[in-house]
């Protein structure tokens, strides 16, 4: 993870949030059919630093959500990003739906594994649970974003930043909360695409460990931390296919 005192230089950052679109909210499929909790399980491809849910979303459901996302106005990302930030070459679309972003925690098996705080078959408690996500869990970010990368294009190394909000609550009120760990939901498998980790050494001196690798596959929720804990990582250039993302992120209290 980057020192707590590093400054970010160019190409190890994502750009900052896009405005969001300010569209009419999509009329988005159902969420089913899903695997219930019972039947998924949450393990670390990382501990404490990558979690992965494969089969979160059916495959029918899947393919549903492809077919659908491919009716929304995605945007090419710019070939030539702003200073310090870094390269990244694919379609996306951005909106701010906390409906959606509730019914995908509430209405997937989301909330109940990751609330219920079972790691690779143990059980968490409170003080356990709030340590790795970082605080009390709300929910997911109302800030959805759709990522396709075709081949050819990829993401460069780079850092995921934290952020602040106001988490909408479902009285209308809000509660203070910050991002800590990245969500990229998996709607396909294609050649190439991994999402790439590299831990930093154990010291200055020790050579760094092997990079961590996350192949894209059909349901697959991968989770990671960001911010102050994030590893620099990349998306590997999708060399056949393509490679279709539901991005969020985690909320907790502050």
């Amino acid at each position: 993870m980057p020192p707590k005192s590093k400054t970010k230089t160019s190409n190890t950052r994502a750009a900052p949030a896009a405005k969001p679109q300010t569209v009419a909210r999509p009329d988005w499929p159902a969420l089913a059919p899903v695997s219930p909790a019972s039947d998924l399980e949450c393990s670390s491809l990382l501990p404490a630093q990558i979690l992965t849910i494969p089969r979160l979303f059916t495959s029918s459901l899947s393919v549903k959500y492809v077919a659908f996302l491919r009716s929304l106005p995605l945007t090419t990302t710019p070939g030539r990003p702003k200073r310090g930030d870094a390269v990244r070459v694919n379609d996306r679309y951005q909106i701010d739906d906390q409906d959606f972003a509730r019914l995908l925690w509430e209405q997937t098996a989301l909330k109940d594994l990751i609330t219920a705080g079972e790691i690779d078959g143990e059980v968490l408690d409170d003080k356990q649970r709030q340590d790795l996500f970082g605080g009390e869990v709300l929910g997911l970010n109302p800030n959805i974003r759709i990522y396709r990368y075709s081949q050819g294009q990829f993401f460069d190394q780079h850092y995921d930043d934290s952020n602040n909000l106001a988490f909408p609550k479902d009285d209308g009120s809000s509660v203070p909360a910050k991002t800590t760990w990245t969500l990229l939901l998996y709607l396909t498998t294609c050649g190439g695409g991994e999402t790439v980790f590299y831990p930093d050494p154990p010291s200055r001196k020790a050579a760094p460990p092997p990079p961590v690798e996350a192949s894209p596959e059909v349901g697959l929720a991968l989770l990671h931390r960001h911010g102050k804990e994030c590893m620099v990582h990349e998306g590997r250039e999708v060399t056949k296919g393509e490679k279709w993302v539901i991005r969020s992120d985690l909320c907790v209290k502050r």
